[in-house]
C-alpha cells in the first residue's frame, strides 16, 4: 500500500517521491491514494493564505500565489485534460474526431481562450477569499480527486487504451469501495465545518460530475484521463466559486 502511495504521487504531482519497481500489484490501489494529494495541495493552501497574512502581503501577490500552488503540486497534468476536453468538445465533429483531438498535443483556439477564462476567474475568486473559506477549498482538493477516481473506476470508458482504461484495469474491486469512503468522508467534513456551506460544496460537485457524466457519454462514449481532468478543475471551480459567494451572504 505504501508503494502505491509513491506511485499516486509520482503520477499525479510533481512532489519528489523515492523510486519504487511500478507492477500490477501496486497499481491497484494507486487511485486510492489520489485524494491524498487534494489534502496535501489543501494544505499547502491554507498555509500559503497564512502565511502570506502573516506578512502582509497584498491581495494580488496572495491570489496569484494560491491560483499556480495547485498546478505546482500537480504540474498542471489535469488542467492539460480540461484544455484538450475544451478543445474537442468546441470542435462538433463526430465522437471518433473528438477522441483523436483529446490525443492531439497541438493546443486549440478555444483551449486557450477557456484557459485564460478559468484562470482569470480563480484568480478573481481567490481575492475574495478568506481564512475560513481556504479550509472548505482545501477540502475540495480532496473532493473532487475522490470523485474523479471514482468515475474513473465506475463510469463506461470511451477507449479501450489510455490512462483511465489502464488505471482502471489495474485497479483492485476494492478501490471502488475506498474511494466512495473518501467522498463520503470528505463530504462529512465539509458538513462539520459549516452545515450549509457544507451541503452547498458537495451539491456543487455532485452537479459538475452529473455533467460531466452526461457530457462524456454523449460526445465521447464514456470517460478517458482527460475528461476526468476536465471534471476535476470544474469541480475545484464551482466549489471555490460557491464558497465565495455564499460567504458574502454570511453562510
Amino acid at each position: 500500500m505504501f508503494r502505491s502511495m509513491i506511485m499516486a504521487f509520482s503520477m499525479y504531482s510533481r512532489i519528489p517521491m523515492p523510486k519504487v519497481d511500478w507492477n500490477e500489484k501496486s497499481m491497484k490501489y494507486i487511485l486510492c491514494f489520489f485524494p491524498f494529494v487534494g489534502a496535501v495541495t489543501g494544505i499547502l493552501s491554507m498555509v500559503c493564505l497564512w502565511i502570506c497574512k502573516k506578512m502582509g502581503m497584498g491581495t494580488l501577490f496572495t491570489s496569484a500565489l494560491l491560483t499556480i500552488l495547485p498546478f505546482l503540486v500537480n504540474g498542471g497534468i489535469h488542467m492539460d485534460g480540461f484544455l484538450d476536453t475544451i478543445d474537442a468538445k468546441s470542435s462538433y465533429k463526430s465522437k471518433e474526431e473528438r477522441l483523436r483531438i483529446l490525443k492531439d498535443p497541438n493546443t486549440g483556439a478555444f483551449a486557450v481562450i477557456y484557459g485564460i477564462i478559468y484562470m482569470l476567474l480563480t484568480f478573481g475568486l481567490f481575492s475574495e477569499i478568506t481564512e475560513k473559506g481556504i479550509i472548505f477549498v482545501a477540502v475540495g482538493y480532496v473532493y473532487s480527486r475522490a470523485l474523479s477516481g471514482f468515475s474513473v473506476v465506475t463510469f463506461k470508458k470511451a477507449k479501450k487504451e489510455g490512462m483511465a482504461a489502464s488505471t482502471a484495469e489495474s485497479a483492485n474491486k476494492k478501490v471502488k469501495g475506498i474511494l466512495f469512503l473518501e467522498i463520503c468522508l470528505s463530504g462529512i467534513l465539509f458538513l462539520l465545518l459549516q452545515p450549509i456551506m457544507g451541503s452547498l460544496c458537495m451539491l456543487s460537485g455532485i452537479l459538475v460530475f452529473w455533467h460531466y457524466k452526461n457530457m462524456a457519454y454523449k460526445l465521447f462514449g464514456g470517460v478517458t484521463g482527460d475528461l476526468a481532468g476536465y471534471f476535476l478543475q470544474c469541480c475545484e471551480l464551482m466549489i471555490l466559486l460557491v464558497v465565495v459567494l455564499f460567504g458574502k451572504v454570511g453562510f
